[in-house]
């Protein structure tokens, strides 16, 4: 079924003097955006070393029940001095 329409397609294009080209630009432009969209969305080129190199093991957790302290109705909800968005200063790599 597919190969009797681009054959037709064909036919019509060469009929009516139409570049082929044309006939190739939208599949060829669909390829082209997701292939920009999937690499402007993975950052494959920026961070993959990070994620190869960098060996985490899991370790169980230690720690124990007791209460520390209690804050209540307080507007800051963030630990003072976290690192959260500073993943690659939190995560060593073992050498």
């Amino acid at each position: 079924m597919i190969p009797e329409i681009l054959t037709q397609l064909l036919v019509l294009a060469d009929g009516d003097d139409a570049p082929l080209w044309l006939l190739a630009a939208g599949p060829a432009g669909a390829v082209g955006t997701y292939w920009l969209i999937y690499r402007y969305y993975r950052n494959t080129d920026k961070s993959h070393q990070y994620e190869r190199d960098t060996i985490i093991e899991a370790q169980p957790v230690q720690g124990g029940e007791t209460k520390v302290h209690h804050i209540s109705r307080t507007r800051d909800s963030d630990i003072d001095g976290d690192n959260k968005d500073k993943f690659r200063v939190r995560v060593q790599r073992q050498r």
